[in-house]
């Protein structure tokens, strides 16, 4: 079955929206990417939850999401835990567990690479410049397309290659006797190579539409307390959904989620509390809208 709409925003809390299978019913959304408030953060925009509530507040959302979601699908869940009275909290870790009692599976965890975090001097720890982004699925058997995120394979190729050993056209294992083997000439005259799981956007706020570069999509990064670039969401959707796939944010604020939807010619579903936040979101998403149809007219 398909949401009763595509494409959409709806206004209002996402506990009670996603229990609404009229709007959601079982199995109709392919991939799932957000960032909900994190606890004791965002009280000025949002109510804020307390770390010791936090699960408690979050698995009944959780609990909807994976009866939302195709058994192929992916749920990609921003979020990291925060220090306390100098020491980190513990409820991201303990809602994983939580979650995996729930029917999901913890398939990875990515780190998010956060060039632009606040600098600052603390007693026992350094600049926080990374955040979780954890995939769930419902099954061990999930649609993922690799290809669609390769990287250039880099400069070192060109000068390894030249020096290549009667080694390096085997599985060598390594001497240390780990077990571990590569064959370096299965890198031979390839371009690309997967990426890692350490997540790097070197020129945030770009999107790259056919031969066409736009920066007007960087609106979907005002007027709100907490975002995420383009690329974090626009990287997993297409690693994790193919066009015309339905992509969920239920804590969408400024849009970020669906602008990239959009922009990769898949389906759109956002939902978001504050008022503020629902109409930028609209704002922004009609703005790429007529930057789409204008480069559309122009092919």
């Amino acid at each position: 079955m398909k949401p009763k709409e595509l494409n959409i925003i709806y206004k209002g809390d996402c506990s009670i929206l996603l229990a609404d299978k009229s709007l959601f019913p079982d199995k109709s959304i392919n991939l799932i990417v957000t960032s909900p408030p994190y606890a004791d953060k965002r009280k000025n925009s949002y109510q804020g939850v307390n770390s010791d509530k936090y699960v408690e507040w979050f698995l009944p959302i959780s609990d909807q999401l994976i009866r939302i979601l195709k058994d192929n699908g992916s749920f990609i869940l921003n979020i990291k835990e925060h220090p306390s009275n100098g020491e980190r909290e513990t409820y991201v870790l303990e809602l994983i567990l939580e979650m995996k009692k729930q029917g999901w599976f913890w398939i990875e965890e990515y780190c998010w690479y956060k060039k632009n975090s606040f600098p600052g001097k603390w007693p026992n720890r350094f600049r926080d410049s990374w955040e979780r982004c954890l995939h769930f699925t419902k099954k061990k058997d999930f649609a993922m397309y690799q290809d669609a995120v390769k990287v250039p394979i880099g400069d070192w190729a060109e000068k390894r290659f030249k020096s290549m050993s009667e080694n390096d056209f085997i599985r060598h294992i390594s001497k240390n006797n780990t077990h571990l083997g590569r064959n370096v000439s299965n890198w031979l005259n390839k371009k690309k190579v997967y990426p890692h799981n350490v997540l790097v956007f070197e020129e945030e706020h770009r999107l790259y539409l056919g031969n066409v570069v736009e920066t007007a999509a960087d609106t979907s990064h005002k007027n709100h307390s907490a975002i995420f670039p383009l690329e974090l969401p626009t990287w997993f959707i297409r690693l994790f959904s193919k066009e015309n796939d339905a992509v969920l944010d239920p804590f969408l604020g400024s849009g970020t989620t669906a602008v990239a939807a959009l922009l990769h010619k898949r389906k759109y579903i956002g939902i978001e509390l504050k008022t503020e936040y629902f109409s930028e979101a609209q704002k922004n998403i009609c703005e790429v809208e007529k930057i789409m149809k204008k480069n559309s007219n122009k092919i």
